[in-house]
């Protein structure tokens, strides 16, 4: 028989275009981001939402979300869950506060030695959930209390208060801090402002001073972030295995993937992502607190299913959870450029989770031809 003449194989399903772009976990991202963006500039874009200003504000905050859900992204698609990552978050912090001020260390050791520790605790986690098969959600949950616990036991015990201050004057002129608590592009934005473009300062001491003085740290590393967890889970071996092992575990160890191996990693990045959030905070705000980081693990799961992953595991998109992130960070600031009552970002938040967790079900019946 030609091939012209020959018969589609049955076996093969075909598939509209519609549906293969409802299976892209992206894709409930980006109409939230693009209904988001078009709702404050209809309400909140005379009121300096998308000046220079504005914009850096949001990005900041949006920057926050991103950090985290990238770690928490990445350990859903391999299959687990993290509710530790907020108490991870003050508890860093404080660790940083305790080691640079009370214990008069340099701040890049104090640093150093909490990433080291940060990043140890989440390994300790992940062994635990794949030696004892117990659900990560009761594991990260013990420690979510625990390090809450430590990070108001230690500062009380030490320095009979729950905030420490100070860090400002022990960063000065510390080698490793400005990679956390600096700015990058100065000079571009110092020659934006010269030119008219952007505006500046028009008295006090900082006149003549743009209004942006550059891009921060915080900003530059959940770029970073984003952009290296997206190669590894889409270019690499490795992500591959993350896929596999939030898929059908099993099956993933019988052709050979060290299930038990990824989940760990996943874990301690979680870990690093909530230490580079803490690091960051501590050097914008000069201080530490035990009540930092409160929810932070709710919202970073939360940014992560808007992005598209499954709560089942073995799908979804780290670029989904930064649109996720992304929305997160335009609202917040969003409601009170618009002058809304700000508690209401919490119902903002039940009602996406909602919507999001509506809609990845459907995906799945979708991928996995459930009816």
């Amino acid at each position: 028989m030609s091939s012209t003449g020959a018969v589609a194989d049955e076996r093969i399903r075909k598939t509209s275009r519609l549906r293969t772009a409802l299976v892209r976990p992206e894709l409930g991202a980006i109409v939230g981001v693009i209904a988001v963006f078009l709702f404050f500039i209809v309400f909140a874009g005379d009121s300096g939402m998308f000046n220079p200003q504005g914009v850096l504000n949001w990005s900041t905050v949006s920057a926050q979300f991103v950090i985290i859900a990238v770690g928490a992204c990445m350990l859903m698609i391999a299959g687990e869950f993290d509710l530790s990552v907020g108490s991870m978050i003050g508890f860093a912090g404080m660790s940083i506060a305790i080691i640079s001020v009370t214990l008069a260390w340099p701040v890049w050791v104090a640093i150093l030695l909490t990433f080291a520790i940060c990043i140890s605790i989440g390994a300790l986690t992940g062994t635990i959930v794949v030696r004892t098969g117990l659900p990560s959600f009761i594991v990260s949950l013990a420690f979510l209390f625990i390090l809450r616990g430590f990070t108001i036991f230690f500062p009380q015990t030490i320095e009979r208060r729950t905030i420490i201050g100070g860090i400002s004057d022990r960063a000065a002129g510390d080698w490793l801090a400005p990679f956390f608590g600096g700015k990058v592009g100065g000079p571009f934005f110092a020659w934006l402002g010269d030119q008219g473009i952007i505006a500046v300062f028009e008295r006090g001491t900082r006149a003549g001073q743009p209004v942006v003085e550059g891009i921060p740290m915080l900003i530059v590393w959940a770029l970073l972030l984003v952009v290296m967890a997206h190669i590894v889970l889409t270019k690499t071996k490795f992500g591959n295995w993350v896929f596999a092992s939030g898929g059908d575990a099993q099956a993933a160890r019988y052709v050979g993937v060290p299930v038990a191996r990824v989940k760990i990693l996943m874990f301690m990045l979680t870990a690093f992502c909530a230490c580079v959030f803490a690091t960051c905070q501590v050097m914008e705000f000069g201080s530490a607190g035990a009540d930092r980081g409160l929810l932070k693990e709710f919202e970073a799961i939360i940014a992560v299913v808007i992005g598209g992953a499954l709560l089942t595991g073995g799908y979804g998109s780290v670029i989904g959870a930064a649109l996720g992130a992304i929305i997160f960070g335009v609202v917040q600031q969003g409601l009170f450029f618009a002058g809304v009552e700000s508690s209401l970002f919490r119902v903002f938040l039940g009602v996406i989770l909602l919507f999001a967790v509506i809609l990845n079900t459907y995906i799945r019946r979708i991928i996995t031809g459930e009816r």
